[in-house]
């Protein structure tokens, strides 16, 4: 047996684990002491790491300190030496780490490249993570390396290094150096020259420097600037408070921390955290799921229509074995996701995976956390995702926005082989049968428990059953009494075998005439109809008796409780003015068996509304058959491509609303905002108009209109387990989104009664690449300028909605209503303007978006180069206009949130001393590159000429 023995003391800045060692039982009833040592964890909202070892580890045999903070050293450059005197040194550092057990060189990590400086100051800090055993005997290599512009080498497009020089220290040396501090010697290969020297600081995470910076300068070519940290975040995205809700949908956080100087020589902090999600997967399983269920209903539902004639019959046999080819590719890929345990997100690369298709790409949260001296905190949230677009189904013949008019218009030539109804009214079918599933078990429940009360002969609990079956049946009514109901019952009836067209005349029905003799102890019985008739005569007329019945039936209902409840009523006022006699007792008793007189006329309301659903789920079953049967397979193809984009549209928004949820948990106008208006949803797209693109942005623009059908509701989590339920079907869906009960007791009492938040999404899309170019000299940008035009009169909607319903003080303190209304004003002029490449309409939506509070997504082909330029462009344009970063130091800020030299080491096959620089190179400074050829139309043309040879050259 082994045991565990831990004794903490809670300092300010950490947690020293004082006694940890184990005990070993043996059979003898000996016990043997293995280990003491010391563990030092940081506090400050951040997860505690446990070291786990047993009985058998072999510790080594130097000091375990165990750095289970992120461990982040800045390093900087002095009295750098060139090869030649008048050499300008662009310089990065490369890291790498000898482990004590292994002594093995590792290559770590490296720097970004500082350009024409001898004492470089690097802003990227080097970081090893929680989880990365660093030791006082861990060695830590610096090469400092000379980077050669590609520029100035015309055999080489790529940039080449030169080694300079390097060095090491052992980690331990710096922890007990004096401020912990070192500066060592740069020297070449061989020991013998010495080229500068480097200081190596550790940083401190968390500190914030509220003294003025009266060191920083505004040159910015001077390298003394803001020192950037870089580091693993342990605690998730969840603050201080690490709530698990952020920790059951976010993995694998990474941040960075950046100290900027502000306009008045103060320094402010930025912590930039980015994450990946579980609801990646966890959502498109959920809505598969629901597809797979709704699916297997309708092929039910298809198959229960009844006896058809033998073209119908033919028609419906034919879309079930389509359907059910669908459902089994549905339920593969259900399976196949099933077995998925790797990393949460679909990488780019991924993006042609069959398997995966439901998935969304690279969806991440991009948080920014800026703490500033003068200012209040603020955070800025951006969700980043691949455009939603169906990969691997293709874009040879557009997107969905192209195809499905298409297959409108095709649809509206096949009279003859079915019955054409508008997507309106096939949309409206749907909604009919999905009353149905949820209206018709509630009345019956209901009806139930009004039978419960008056059997219990409880007159407030039947007053109240009593009204909540007469709201359902309300519903009921409005639900189902339908023009498309009664068209589709004649459609039906003239599918039937031997259907013959008549109205005689009917007799006056049996429940006109049942609440005539309600007086009377006994109820009226109503007869119920048959179905639509076989082989014989088919009245136009008989759906509005149908209907009479139900009203009638509910009616007698009613009366009969009235009556109940005033005899009950006088009884009691009667026993209270005498003593009740023998006689009067007896008669309070027979008038009192109030389950005997409620059961006939319940029983029959409900075999009414039995016929009604009868009725309307064969009719309405019937024009769906329509609405497959003219477009098979195209039909369900449309329908997969739809449910495709839909799920990877999904997940990203589903991951939006918890993310905002949880920032705004505390914001009681935000929560008002929440229940009364609905939530403001802003896409960014970045898509161009030209080839395989203009399709993605269809498919983009249909997918997220879908989201308009998507309403969300917050529950109390009953379990551990606080990922969000789905529920609903195709053109309605309800998130249901679980809160701990902490958290849900802050919402407000709307809220918590279950209402349906709403959410309104919008989507600009400005095309910024080469792509986009060619559009817009050769190609045709409509679709952009049609997308932007629609997208803008919904968020005028929304604009409208949000003045009506909320007061003006719910804003943001530092907006007014004018400046969102001139907001709107000038996004409503860049969008009349056409102006190529208006980058100026992304940057007003995003600013409306954020002061309406509102959810921002970022999306591009894969949500990589066009998507981080834009939004560490937005980060930085953040950080001057609201947060007062210095001026000069704009390009540098936007130029170290833009590099990637922070991503990884050099690649193996790079050569130190003569190598080519391959993997780790900085990105552009412009925010939207062009290419070289675009600088010439002559250029252009050439180009563009031999792009469509080799094109078509591709499809012969």
């Amino acid at each position: 047996m082994i045991k565990r023995q831990i004794t903490f003391i809670k300092l300010d800045e950490c947690f020293i684990l004082l006694h940890f060692y184990f005990i070993f039982h043996s059979a003898l009833g000996t016990s043997r002491e293995f280990r003491y040592f010391l563990l030092i964890l940081p506090t400050g909202g951040m997860h505690m790491n446990y070291f786990h070892v047993n009985s058998t580890q072999v510790f080594p045999k130097f000091s375990f300190l165990a750095f289970y903070f992120s461990f982040v050293l800045s390093p900087a450059c002095k009295d750098l030496v060139a090869a030649t005197r008048d050499r300008k040194l662009n310089t990065f550092i490369q890291v790498s780490v000898v482990h004590p057990a292994e002594h093995v060189l590792t290559r770590y990590s490296s720097t970004e490249i500082v350009e024409g400086a001898r004492d470089p100051l690097f802003l990227t800090g080097v970081t090893f993570p929680p989880e990365y055993p660093v030791y006082e005997e861990t060695k830590i290599k610096l090469t400092v390396y000379d980077v050669k512009d590609k520029s100035q080498d015309t055999v080489s497009d790529l940039p080449r290094f030169f080694f300079l020089g390097c060095t090491t220290f052992r980690v331990g040396d710096l922890m007990k150096s004096k401020e912990q501090q070192l500066t060592l010697t740069l020297r070449t290969s061989d020991g013998g020259k010495t080229v500068g020297t480097i200081e190596v600081n550790l940083v401190k995470m968390g500190e914030i420097e509220d003294e003025e910076a009266d060191h920083v300068t505004t040159d910015a070519q001077d390298q003394k600037c803001a020192l950037v940290r870089e580091c693993t975040a342990p605690e998730g995205i969840s603050g201080k408070d690490n709530l698990p809700l952020l920790n059951a949908v976010l993995k694998n956080p990474i941040c960075k921390l950046y100290r900027f100087p502000t306009s008045d020589n103060k320094w402010m902090q930025i912590r930039e955290q980015m994450a990946e999600t579980t609801l990646s997967f966890h959502v498109p399983k959920e809505l598969i799921n629901l597809h797979i269920k709704e699916d297997m209903r309708r092929n039910q539902e298809l198959k229960e229509l009844g006896e058809l004639a033998p073209h119908w019959d033919n028609m419906r046999k034919n879309v079930i074995a389509h359907c059910d080819q669908m459902l089994s590719l549905y339920q593969d890929t259900l399976a196949e996701l099933g077995k998925h345990t790797g990393s949460s997100f679909k990488s780019s690369c991924n993006k042609g995976e069959k398997t995966l298709e439901f998935i969304p790409i690279n969806l991440h949260l991009q948080r920014m956390h800026v703490h500033s001296p003068c200012l209040k905190d603020a955070v800025y949230d951006v969700i980043t995702m691949g455009a939603p677009a169906a990969h691997c189904q293709g874009f040879k013949n557009g997107g969905l926005r192209k195809l499905l008019s298409k297959f409108e218009a095709e649809r509206r030539n096949t009279g003859y082989q079915c019955i054409y109804y508008s997507p309106e009214n096939t949309a409206k079918a749907k909604e009919v049968l999905s009353n149905i599933n949820h209206l018709q078990p509630l009345i019956s429940s209901h009806a139930d428990l009004l039978l419960n009360s008056a059997s219990q002969r409880s007159p407030d609990s039947l007053k109240n059953s009593l009204k909540m079956l007469s709201e359902k049946a309300e519903l009921f009514v409005h639900a189902f009494k339908d023009q498309l109901v009664r068209s589709a019952l004649l459609a039906l009836y003239t599918a039937r075998p031997g259907c013959v067209l008549k109205k005689p005349v009917m007799p006056r029905n049996s429940a006109e005439e049942g609440c005539d003799s309600q007086h009377q102890d006994h109820p009226s019985q109503i007869k119920r109809q048959d179905s639509i008739p076989h082989h014989s005569e088919y009245d136009e007329e008989e759906w509005d008796r149908v209907w009479a019945n139900v009203g009638k039936s509910l009616n007698c209902v009613i009366a009969m409780v009235d009556r109940l409840l005033e005899k009950d009523n006088s009884s009691n006022i009667k026993e209270g003015e005498n003593d009740p006699s023998p006689a009067d007792c007896k008669m309070s008793h027979a008038g009192g068996d109030w389950y005997e007189k409620l059961y006939p006329l319940v029983i029959t309301l409900k075999d009414c509304m039995g016929e009604v659903v009868t009725r309307a789920k064969q009719s309405m079953t019937f024009v769906l058959l329509q609405e497959l049967a003219c477009g098979l397979p195209q039909c369900l193809m449309l329908t997969l491509r739809r449910d495709i984009v839909f799920s990877q549209a999904l997940a990203g928004l589903v991951c939006g609303f918890i993310i905002k949820l949880h920032t705004g948990l505390h914001d009681q106008g935000f929560l008002q905002q929440l229940h009364t208006v609905g939530l403001l949803v802003q896409y960014e797209g970045l898509l161009s108009t030209y080839s395989e693109e203009a399709g993605m942005l269809e498919d983009m623009a249909v997918g997220i209109s879908d989201l308009q059908k998507v309403m969300f509701k917050i529950i109390e989590a009953k379990s551990d387990d606080f990922l969000p339920v789905i529920t609903g079907r195709r053109e309605h869906y309800v998130i249901e989104v679980q809160l701990p009960a902490k958290m849900f007791e802050l919402l407000p009492q709307e809220i918590k009664e279950g209402k349906l938040l709403h959410m309104y999404p919008v989507l600009f899309n400005v095309g910024i690449n080469e792509q986009q170019t060619l559009a817009e000299r050769f190609g045709d940008t409509t679709l952009q300028e049609n997308v932007n035009q629609e997208n803008f009169e919904l968020l005028k909607e929304y604009y409208k909605l949000f003045t009506e319903k909320m007061p003006p003080d719910c804003l943001p303190h530092f907006q007014e209503q004018n400046d969102l209304k001139g907001l709107l004003e000038n996004l409503h002029q860049n969008i009349q303007a056409k102006k190529r490449k208006n980058v100026e309409i992304m940057w007003l939506a995003a600013t409306i978006c954020r002061k309406l509070n509102g959810i921002r997504f970022t999306c591009c082909k894969s949500a990589k180069d066009r998507t981080s330029m834009s939004v560490t462009l937005e980060q930085c344009s953040i950080l001057r206009d609201e947060h007062q970063l210095h001026k000069d130091f704009f390009i540098r800020a936007l130029d170290c949130m833009r590099s990637r030299q922070t991503q990884g080491a050099l690649n193996e096959s790079d050569d130190p001393e003569t190598g080519c620089l391959t993997d780790n190179k900085p990105t552009s400074r412009h925010f939207y590159p062009v290419a070289l050829l675009l600088v010439s139309s002559h250029l252009l043309v050439v180009w563009l000429i031999l792009s469509l040879a080799l094109l078509l050259a591709k499809y012969q």
